[in-house]
């Protein structure tokens, strides 16, 4: 009887893995039918078409298109989803936001820096500037073909260098450190303005963050400040005194006039009264009695007078009421 583990073992068609020292039978390849890679390749490529058509623009930016055949689209992409032609369109982004840039000693790279100047008089004057700008979206293809990506150090920095010298050396250091650093703001921005028109771009605000002037000068001018100030000083203080002595002259004549008011109603009363008193005889006898003694009812006259005051009556009566008495002289011895 025949084992059908041992005609199997040695069928000459499969080789005995312990009689063959050659090692396993080799994996048989997978072929892939011509259909099934026509389909794969197909996506891939469809894919790539796709991605190369699509173009999403972030929020913030616009999308110049250039394309192969026409050259730089007049028309800018705005944030969003875009279909463009496939390898024949490329688009640039452009950033349409708000942006800074600032010329100082602490910002300094090769050339860049603080912008040294002359004023009026000729004098070194070192200002750090910081200029707010963003592009002109409607007009970003001119600036993409006149200019392209590189525009800030191409046009943005050497003008802002140009205009601020410019507009510095129109003006003394003097001022430019005390009264007139608005009016040199002023001055920059509007050169600037018409410099940033002419190459599509929007000039936002131009910020002057420090202006230095040699240390000599410097102390030149806070002398003559403050000499000025002195002076100021002084003149308020003769203005009060001027003050005060009007004051003093203004009292005085016051005090004059009232005086004068005084003296004439002084003589006025007086007037009136020796007018009164020669009028009335009695009223001397009367102002006599009262200063010799003022609770005295009723006075004796001299003899020569003939005649006794009574003054209670005085003072009720027109005319006082005269009691006559003899004359007759008194005998000795009677």
């Amino acid at each position: 009887m025949t084992n059908p583990d041992n005609d199997r073992g040695s069928s000459p068609l499969r080789p005995n893995p312990v009689n063959n020292p050659s090692g396993p039978p080799p994996t048989p390849q997978i072929r892939i039918s011509p259909r099934l890679g026509w389909i794969i390749g197909g996506v891939v490529v469809v894919g790539l078409i796709v991605s190369q058509s699509v173009r999403v623009i972030p929020a913030g930016f616009v999308g110049v298109v250039f394309s192969a055949l026409s050259g730089v689209k007049p028309s800018p992409l705005e944030a969003g989803l875009h279909f463009v032609v496939p390898f024949v369109d490329q688009v640039t982004l452009y950033d349409a936001r708000l942006q800074e840039v600032t010329l100082a000693r602490e910002t300094a790279q090769s050339d860049e820096g603080s912008i040294r100047a002359r004023s009026k008089e000729g004098l070194d004057i070192t200002a750090d500037v910081t200029v707010q700008f963003r592009i002109d979206r409607n007009k970003a293809a001119i600036l993409h073909k006149e200019l392209g990506r590189n525009y800030i150090n191409t046009v943005l920095r050497p003008q802002v260098r140009s205009k601020v010298r410019d507009s510095i050396g129109q003006f003394g250091a003097a001022d430019l450190i005390s009264n007139q650093r608005t009016q040199l703001e002023t001055s920059i921005t509007t050169e600037l303005e018409k410099a940033f028109t002419r190459n599509n771009l929007v000039l936002d605000a131009i910020l002057l963050r420090e202006l230095k002037i040699p240390e000599s000068v410097a102390n030149a001018i806070e002398e003559k400040q403050t000499a000025e100030q002195q002076v100021a000083v002084e003149t308020n203080r003769l203005r009060q005194s001027e003050i005060s002595a009007q004051r003093a002259v203004v009292k005085a004549e016051g005090e004059a006039k009232a005086a004068v008011a005084t003296a004439k109603g002084q003589a006025e009363a007086l007037s009136l009264r020796g007018r009164a008193l020669k009028e009335n005889p009695q009223l001397i006898q009367l102002t006599v009695a009262e200063r010799l003694a003022p609770g005295i009812q009723t006075v004796m006259l001299p003899s020569d007078g003939n005649f006794l005051l009574d003054l209670k009556s005085f003072g009720t009566q027109t005319l006082p009421k005269v009691a006559q008495t003899s004359a007759t002289p008194t005998q000795p011895g009677n």
